[in-house]
């Protein structure tokens, strides 16, 4: 039997794997590579408001935890491409089911935070 893990305890490994899944560019990365790989220029043109750096630290991350790989296809300038592993694709639907969501209801979102404005807006 495996080891059990409880992302609500304050010691359990399963919170930095969240952590990483929460990460600001995280979903982004993994949405962006979604039908193959790409170059890292082709990853900041198509994740518009990433800047080289979070990009950069992001891939980083992303590498060391499994999630993709980095392949150095040689040349002159270099051409390097990035790509989801298995286990980066895996993450595939459970990210498509929260865009959905977040699609999905960006209106009633919005019309709580209008809401909640309004309440809190001196009168």
């Amino acid at each position: 039997m495996g080891t059990a893990y409880n992302v609500m305890a304050a010691t359990c490994p399963s919170r930095t794997v969240l952590h990483r899944i929460g990460a600001r560019w995280t979903v982004f990365v993994v949405n962006a590579l979604e039908d193959g790989p790409m170059r890292f220029t082709e990853l900041k043109a198509h994740i518009r408001g990433i800047t080289p750096k979070a990009l950069t630290e992001t891939l980083r991350a992303m590498e060391a935890d499994g999630l993709l790989v980095r392949s150095d296809l040689g040349g002159n300038p270099p051409h390097v491409e990035y790509a989801l592993t298995e286990l980066g694709r895996s993450l595939l639907v459970p990210l498509r089911a929260v865009r959905q969501w977040a699609e999905t209801h960006v209106p009633d979102i919005l019309a709580a935070r209008e809401r909640a404005g309004a309440e809190q807006a001196p009168g």
